[in-house]
């Protein structure tokens, strides 16, 4: 069963290897995620991808603690939504990937 963290470090390596997944990648997110990993992502579980350039990085900040944070039931909701037998998409949200920065 792979963890978000290894399905986000999947889709970026491949996203920095294959100018044609990058390109799905940017213009379909959501497509291009379920079809490269062979998952259903839940329509409540939003997915944005940024890229970095040389004069914007983007910094991806953890999941708060506290009244914003999503409730046990929530998360369960998503992952419980994710259709796939050997999938946690939407679960382990808080463990994002990240990448040095500074340009491509």
């Amino acid at each position: 069963m792979k963890t978000m963290q290894e399905m986000q470090e999947h889709v970026v390596f491949k996203a920095s290897s294959d100018a044609e997944f990058r390109a799905s990648l940017l213009k379909n997110p959501r497509g291009s995620i379920e079809k490269e990993l062979g998952v259903k992502i839940p329509e409540n579980f939003s997915v944005e991808i940024h890229e970095d350039n040389l004069t914007t990085a983007h910094l991806v900040l953890p999941l708060r603690n506290g009244p914003e944070a999503m409730s046990e039931d929530e998360l369960a909701a998503v992952v419980g939504g994710a259709g796939a037998e050997n999938c946690e998409w939407g679960h382990d949200h808080h463990d994002e990937y990240h990448v040095p920065l500074g340009g491509p």
